[in-house]
C-alpha cells in the first residue's frame, strides 16, 4: 500500500550558463532535445522541458539574459530582487556553469490532501519558504530559502536535499510534453554528510526516490541513469 504522506519525483533539473548549452548538453547525452518552455519573471529565468515517463519531466534552466541585463542596469522591478532558486545567483554555481551544464537538483511533489503551505507554516526549520509561482496558465508554490540556496538540513544539502513542489492547478507540464521514449530508471547522489541528508530525506518521505551513499572524497554529486531508445545513458 502506498504510503499517503510520501512525496513523487516531479522533476530533475539541469542548470546551464544559457538555455542553447543547457539544450545540447541533454540532446548530446539523451539523444532528444528539450523544447517548449517558458519565462519565470518573478525569479528572471527561463527553461525548456523533456518529459519522462511517468509523469515527471526534466528542465533546463538559466538566467534569462534580459532580465540579467536590466538588474545590471538598475532597470529590474523590486519583485526581481531577491536571489534566484536553485542558487543561480551563487558565485560558485555560476563559476561551475562556466564549465559547462549539469544535473544540478531535483524536485518533489507534494500530493494531495498535504497542503504545502500549512507544512512548511508547521517545521519552518524543516522547510523553506514556500511562495506561488505562474507560467501560462500553471500556477504552482515551491519552496525557496530566502537566499536562493539550494534546501539543506543541519547546512547539508548541495542539491541532494529536493525542493518542494506542490501544483495548485489540475495540468502539469508533462501533460503537455510529447513522448520522448525516456524514462527515469534511477536517481543517484553522493554526499560527505550521508547521514544528515538520509535524516531529512525520510522526514520528508522522500528517501525511496534516491539512492544515497556516502562521498568519501567530500564532493557531493547527484546522477540520473535515464533508460532511452539507444540504452541506458547518464545525466550527471
Amino acid at each position: 500500500m502506498k504510503n499517503a504522506s510520501a512525496l513523487e519525483l516531479d522533476h530533475l533539473v539541469v542548470a546551464a550558463r544559457t538555455l542553447e548549452e543547457g539544450t545540447r548538453f541533454v540532446a548530446d547525452t539523451l539523444g532528444v532535445e528539450p523544447s517548449a518552455g517558458g519565462a519565470h519573471a518573478a525569479m528572471g529565468t527561463h527553461n525548456r522541458l523533456l518529459g519522462l515517463w511517468g509523469g515527471a519531466y526534466l528542465e533546463v534552466i538559466a538566467i534569462d539574459p534580459q532580465v540579467e541585463r536590466d538588474r545590471a542596469g538598475g532597470d529590474a522591478p523590486a519583485s526581481q530582487a531577491r536571489p534566484r532558486w536553485f542558487g543561480l545567483d551563487d558565485p560558485a554555481i555560476r563559476a561551475r556553469l562556466e564549465r559547462g551544464p549539469y544535473l544540478a537538483h531535483w524536485v518533489a511533489r507534494v500530493p494531495r490532501p498535504k497542503d504545502l503551505g500549512r507544512w512548511q507554516a508547521q517545521y519552518p526549520a524543516r522547510i523553506a519558504s514556500v511562495i506561488p509561482m505562474t507560467r501560462g496558465d500553471l500556477t504552482w508554490r515551491l519552496t525557496v530559502p530566502e537566499d536562493g540556496a539550494f534546501p539543506a538540513w543541519q547546512g547539508a544539502g548541495d542539491g541532494i536535499v529536493p525542493t518542494l513542489i506542490q501544483w495548485d492547478t489540475l495540468a502539469h507540464p508533462s501533460d503537455r510534453l510529447p513522448a520522448t521514449g525516456l524514462a527515469l530508471k534511477a536517481l543517484k547522489a553522493r554526499h560527505p554528510r550521508a547521514e544528515d541528508v538520509r535524516n531529512q530525506l525520510e522526514w520528508l518521505g522522500a528517501a525511496h526516490l534516491i539512492e544515497l551513499e556516502a562521498a568519501t572524497d567530500g564532493m557531493a554529486t547527484l546522477t540520473a541513469e535515464i533508460e532511452t531508445p539507444a540504452g541506458v545513458r547518464t545525466l550527471a
